[in-house]
């Protein structure tokens, strides 16, 4: 019998939609892949010459990660952020989905999650023992929480431990939160621990990126990786920058990470020195502007009278609210739309949304984005016409949907 704990959960809901539409496209359908969200990009030339050298790697690495790789995170991270990092504050993760999912293991307490929430932060928490506190958010704040909002939680029960989930830029929504000031206010008052997740950090569209750790680094785990700005999601390596005041939960997950994972894979590691050590900001800049052009086409032709969505601001996502009456649930929603559109999207409701909301996680990186990469230079200007040569199921598939928004 499998144990009460595992048996109710379900396959991520982000990995299925990719399973579902391959299976689509295999029985003939013309399928737009706007539910599963991985990097447009190949990984960038130089690096993957690294990883090809050291392929020959075949020791076991320090638990923590090669410590080469640790030293050159700690520098770059510490060039970007109020804080000095040093190489024993990074641990190395095979992902960062796998350095929070030990974090919950060993967090006694309860987790706040703001709606929307990346779709494996609360199945985690279950799996950790943990009770999640689900905090409905806003449009008007950029879909974030308000300072009032965390601390009306925490004063119901001043005695528990907190562990507040914040990721900008955001999956689901594409927004950055702003507000971040008074989150650290009221970490510093009640003593709440933040797990900032910033994997998209890298593609904001704009140049002034803020993390909360900026303004309270001793609270703060800084959760991120290679996945999103390098293109590496199938690399699996991520990492996770803990801070002095909070040497105990790093050294528990080198505990556990020496009892499930052992190290992350050698070749990987070695690569990822290149990542870190290297200048790659001609490629980011690139990732950046392709993303931000294509994001606000999208915006631009899918914004209507019956349909709410919020300008993108970083990654690769929006978040589409459609205002019908038609259907009971967001889920239904999404079914209708993939058989009537063959546009892929994701319910609102797997992201923490109360299933009657019609919203909806829309992906914009159904194009091949090293063609895009190769066909512009650094300084040209991205019209419609361009996206509509490089990014054509981009096109297509948002002119389905809004034919549909209009129909229903």
């Amino acid at each position: 019998m499998l144990k009460d704990l595992v048996k109710n959960l379900k396959p991520s809901s982000t990995l299925l939609i990719n399973e579902t539409s391959r299976k689509l496209e295999e029985q003939g359908k013309k399928i737009f892949r706007f539910g599963f969200g991985q990097s447009p990009f190949k990984v960038p030339e130089s690096i993957v010459e690294e990883l090809k050298n050291n392929a020959h790697q075949n020791k076991y690495l320090p638990m923590q990660g090669l410590s080469e790789l640790r030293d050159a995170v700690a520098k770059y991270t510490s060039s970007k952020k109020n804080y000095n990092y040093k190489s024993e504050n990074v641990i190395i993760g095979p992902g960062s989905k796998e350095l929070m999912f030990l974090l919950h293991i060993i967090f006694d307490g309860e987790i706040i999650l703001p709606a929307p929430s990346w779709v494996s932060y609360a199945p985690q928490a279950i799996l950790g023992r943990n009770k999640t506190q689900i905090l409905q958010t806003k449009r008007e704040n950029n879909w974030f929480p308000t300072a009032l909002d965390i601390e009306e939680i925490i004063l119901k029960d001043q005695n528990k431990n907190y562990l507040l989930f914040l990721n900008s830029p955001n999956n689901p929504s594409g927004q950055i939160c702003e507000n971040l000031e008074e989150i650290a206010d009221i970490a510093e008052k009640y003593n709440l621990i933040i797990l900032s997740d910033e994997i998209y950090s890298e593609l904001s569209f704009k140049n002034n990126y803020q993390s909360i750790s900026n303004f309270c680094p001793e609270k703060t785990i800084i959760s991120t990786g290679l996945s999103k700005w390098c293109g590496a999601g199938g690399w699996r390596l991520g990492y996770f920058l803990v801070p002095n005041s909070l040497i105990e939960i790093k050294n528990m997950i080198n505990v556990l990470a020496s009892e499930t994972f052992s190290a992350v894979s050698a070749p990987i590691q070695y690569a990822a020195i290149r990542a870190y050590n290297n200048d790659h900001s001609h490629y980011i800049d690139k990732s950046r502007k392709i993303l931000s052009a294509v994001g606000n086409y999208v915006y631009e032709n899918l914004k209507s009278n019956k349909v709410l969505i919020s300008k993108p601001q970083g990654g690769f996502y929006l978040m589409p609210e459609f205002l019908n009456k038609k259907f009971n649930t967001s889920s239904e929603m999404c079914d209708s739309i993939l058989n009537d559109t063959g546009v892929a999207l994701l319910p609102g409701s797997d992201f923490g949304f109360d299933q009657k909301k019609m919203l909806a996680r829309l992906s914009f990186t159904d194009f091949d984005g090293q063609k895009f990469m190769d066909k512009i230079d650094a300084n040209q200007k991205i019209d419609n016409n361009l996206i509509n040569e490089l990014a054509p199921k981009i096109t297509e598939g948002v002119n389905k949907l809004k034919k549909w928004s209009e129909s229903i």
